[in-house]
């Protein structure tokens, strides 16, 4: 016998409180009879508890995650090692509950991981002030942008470029087409250089966003683009990936006033896509209109230390004409698995983290490349990620074979090459068609990389060349 939650009675008792003879009733004061369904639904015959589990785990088992297949994804989200005390600490109940807490104040453990976050956070970066967390990495880069706009009274311009993560900016062009601001996303230049961002740049530009490393996991001349930034009065929010920071100077040191990041690199497993953790640091003067919550460290009443919301511009707290966002606040619980795996590494293993990367992505691009079907597109410096050219023009087909070999060998980029149109806000340039975008993380072995090319240099043909 299954356990429902209301029996009959239950559903009888209700039904009398609010004066209707049955459910039928209430649906057809609210749901007109044209749309609503005339049959039972189609559900097999009911089963044992033994056999349910047993198909759903069939069913499961045809998903192709980084658990079953050697991952070489990337865009954001990565296959990066996990320390076990990671889980075991944010798996606490008095953690794991709260999630993202509403009345964090009633907590000081909560609080504490809030502040601590902080202080990493900034360290990380080279800024001031850090918030504690948002959604995710692009409603992190939009609420920057939407900061900036707020700090920049008069001027209606937001520059970005091509290699800005295309969701990223198509998340920013929803929130301003309804307001008085105008996207310009700037086309890539063949060499990389920054030059074309830094000539858009005016005395409307409110602030310029860019991503370094970015999308294609090319370097930005970031500190050339903040200060023409500067000298034009605008403000330079850089996205940029943690894993990197353990080598690559950070954005406080590059003159960047607002840094965003997507966190789920730190601690937090891929999840089939979330939810993840929105990183956002800034310059103590622009803490104002810092979007979403400050915790702070003082003392009590009894001269101990104690731990407060110092600031929090959410409309739950303020009158709503004052309020600086109603983005999601914070992302306590994955915040704290950053804090956690942030204090693991420190300084040392972050930077042997990253030297693992920057290695084993130098040895899948010269293993790519034995094969004469494939180029590296663009040959600079890399941390984890890279750009290959299928010469047989059948990126889509090179793919498929490969999960069919238990690979997940990158991402189709044709689907984000942007038409000759002008103003497309979310494409990429089209000497990106035909290419497939690879990252190879510290925890891909010498053996999965040979795997990895071997599956994509034997693959078939199936396009026309």
């Amino acid at each position: 016998m299954p356990y429902l939650f209301h029996t009959d009675e239950d559903r009888a008792a209700m039904l009398q409180s609010i004066g209707a003879s049955s459910i039928d009733e209430i649906l057809d004061a609210q749901v007109p009879k044209s749309v609503q369904m005339d049959r039972p639904l189609a559900l097999p015959p009911a089963v044992s508890e033994m056999e349910l589990t047993a198909e759903l785990s069939r069913l499961a088992a045809k998903n192709a995650s980084a658990s079953s297949h050697v991952c070489f994804l990337g865009g954001g989200a990565y296959d990066h090692f996990i320390p076990a005390v990671v889980d075991e600490i944010a798996s606490r109940g008095e953690y794991y509950t709260s999630y993202t807490p509403y009345q964090a104040e009633v907590s000081q453990g909560n609080l504490q991981v809030m502040f601590e976050y902080e202080t990493l956070i900034t360290q990380l970066t080279g800024l001031n002030v850090s918030n504690a967390s948002l959604y995710d990495g692009g409603s992190a880069a939009t609420e920057a942008v939407l900061m900036s706009l707020a700090m920049q009274r008069g001027r209606t311009k937001v520059i970005t470029s091509d290699t800005v993560h295309p969701q990223y900016r198509e998340i920013l062009a929803g929130y301003l087409v309804n307001i008085d601001a105008e996207l310009i996303v700037v086309a890539s230049d063949e060499n990389g250089s920054s030059q074309a961002i830094v000539d858009a740049i005016d005395g409307q530009t409110a602030c310029v966003l860019i991503q370094h490393p970015n999308f294609l996991g090319g370097l930005e001349d970031v500190a050339a683009i903040a200060s023409a930034a500067k000298a034009a009065g605008a403000l330079t929010i850089q996205s940029f990936d943690p894993v990197s920071l353990g080598r690559l100077k950070r954005p406080g040191d590059l003159g960047v006033d607002i840094a965003i990041a997507e966190g789920q690199c730190l601690g937090n497993p891929l999840s089939y896509g979330g939810p993840y953790l929105g990183i956002m640091a800034c310059r103590e003067e622009l803490v104002r209109r810092l979007p979403g919550r400050i915790a702070g460290q003082t003392i009590d009443r009894r001269g101990k230390r104690c731990w407060v919301l110092t600031l929090q511009t959410r409309e739950q707290h303020i009158r709503r004409e004052k309020a600086t966002s109603n983005i999601c606040s914070n992302q306590t619980l994955l915040a704290l698995r950053a804090t956690v795996h942030l204090s693991v590494l420190g300084p040392h293993g972050l930077r042997e983290t990253t030297d693992h990367c920057i290695a084993k992505t130098a040895y899948a691009k010269k293993q790519i490349t034995a094969s004469d079907r494939f180029e590296i597109v663009s040959d600079g410096p890399a941390i984890k990620e890279f750009v290959v050219r299928d010469r047989a023009g059948d990126v889509a087909g090179l793919l498929a074979y490969a999960r069919t070999q238990g690979v997940l060998a990158g991402i189709d980029l044709n689907p984000l090459v942007g038409t000759q149109v002008e103003g497309s806000l979310t494409g990429l340039a089209a000497k990106y068609r035909d290419c497939f975008l690879v990252a190879v993380t510290e925890k891909r072995s010498e053996a999965e990389i040979e795997l990895w090319a071997k599956t994509l240099c034997q693959a078939p043909q199936m396009a026309t060349v």
